[in-house]
């Protein structure tokens, strides 16, 4: 998810479409949440890892 993320960041500064630009934070900032409350052992939507 931090990866598309930071794809849709880079396509979206490079074409100046802001949607893209918009859509690529959020991915990462959502990334970003479940990578550190997975790291903490916590459950994340009912399942204890995420493959």
């Amino acid at each position: 998810m931090i990866v598309l993320g930071v794809i849709l960041l880079v396509i979206g500064f490079i074409t100046s479409i802001q949607i893209l630009w918009s859509i690529g934070i959020a991915l990462v900032v959502i990334g970003a949440i479940l990578a550190v409350l997975g790291g903490t052992g916590r459950r994340i939507g009912g399942r204890a890892h995420w493959y």
